[in-house]
C-alpha cells in the first residue's frame, strides 16, 4: 500500500511513501497515475505539470539540467 505526502501543505505534487523500495522517488498530482522521477522526469509530464513540478521541487529541476 503506498502512502502520499506533501512536502509542503500548499503543494499540488503528492509524493508516494512506498516502504517496499529503496530509492526510488515516485510523485503523482492525482494520486492515480504515478510517475518515477528518474524514468518519467521531464519527458513523461505534461507542459502543465513539468511546471508545477519545476516551481514546487527546484532541487529536482536543477539536478536534471543540461550544464
Amino acid at each position: 500500500m503506498n502512502n502520499f505526502y506533501k512536502n509542503k501543505k500548499s503543494d499540488i505534487i503528492f509524493w508516494v511513501d512506498n516502504k517496499d523500495t529503496i530509492g526510488e522517488h515516485l510523485f503523482t498530482f492525482d494520486k492515480v497515475k504515478i510517475y518515477n522521477l528518474f524514468a518519467d522526469y521531464p519527458h513523461n509530464l505534461t507542459p502543465e505539470e513539468k511546471e508545477i513540478f519545476d516551481k514546487e521541487n527546484p532541487y529536482w529541476c536543477n539536478f536534471f539540467k543540461v550544464k
